[in-house]
Formats: structure tokens, C-alpha cells, sequence
């Protein structure tokens, strides 16, 4: 899975990593596509998440499995307690994932922009607190 930014033209360009530029506003979520913020110069393995890049991958290929069970559930006219139950493990799922992310966000990006300044910095918390609200609202 790959993380786009969307551009004027209406194409994607890949994600910027974390220490690069700030972006200028909030994401722009298109119908079935990923985005972030950030438009320029991304760097190979820039991101908080590169060194544990295959197991989120294999996690999220788990989360998956998850949602392809609830479909399953469904066909097979499962009972809906049990659907709820997996509903709630999916979800779980979700969460502690971006948790987890969130986490390296700040580990690395965070702290990349601690050596550049107090503008780096007041630019990467409120990018994470933004990160965090939409986090709280889902």
C-alpha cells in the first residue's frame, strides 16, 4: 500500500517523508485513495514506520483476513452477536495499529524536527495532534 498526494493535475505523487516540508493544510481524502499532506521530495525509508515496514504490512494483511471474515460472516447468515464480536476485534485491530504508528510518528518525525527548531517542532506536534483527532473521531 502506498501512501499519495494528490496534485493539481488531478494525478498522485508519493508522500513526502516525515521530515520534509510542512504541509500547508489538512489532508484532502479522495474517494478509495490514501493522502497526505506533504507534496515534495520523498526519501526511501524517510518514514518513522520504514524499519517496521513488513510487519505492518503482515498486520494489516491480518486486519484484512478480519474484514474478508465479517464479509464471510454475512454471506454465511452468522449470527449477529458473533459478527459484532468480530466487528470489535477488526476494530481493535485498526486502532492499536495506528497507535502503533502514531508512536513511530512521533519517535522519529517528532524528534527529527526537535533538532531543527521550534518552528519544526510546533509544525510536527500540531500535525500529530490533528493525526490524534481524527484518530479520537473515528
Amino acid at each position: 500500500m502506498t501512501t499519495t498526494d494528490a496534485d493539481t493535475s488531478g494525478g498522485t505523487a508519493p508522500a513526502a517523508a516525515c521530515h520534509g516540508p510542512q504541509p500547508k493544510s489538512d489532508p484532502v481524502v479522495g474517494t478509495g485513495s490514501v493522502t497526505d499532506t506533504a507534496v515534495e521530495n520523498s526519501a526511501p525509508g524517510g518514514h518513522g514506520y520504514a524499519k517496521q515496514k513488513d510487519a505492518h504490512i503482515k498486520r494489516l494483511r491480518r486486519i484484512e483476513g478480519q474484514i474478508r471474515g465479517l464479509q464471510r460472516m454475512l454471506e454465511e447468515d452468522v449470527y449477529c452477536i458473533d459478527i459484532l464480536t468480530q466487528v470489535s476485534a477488526s476494530t481493535k485491530g485498526l486502532q492499536s495499529f495506528g497507535l502503533q504508528l502514531l508512536e513511530e510518528h512521533l519517535r522519529h518525525c517528532v524528534a527529527d524536527a526537535a533538532t531543527k527548531g521550534p518552528e519544526a517542532i510546533d509544525a510536527k506536534v500540531q500535525e500529530a495532534t490533528k493525526a490524534i483527532e481524527r484518530m479520537l473521531r473515528s
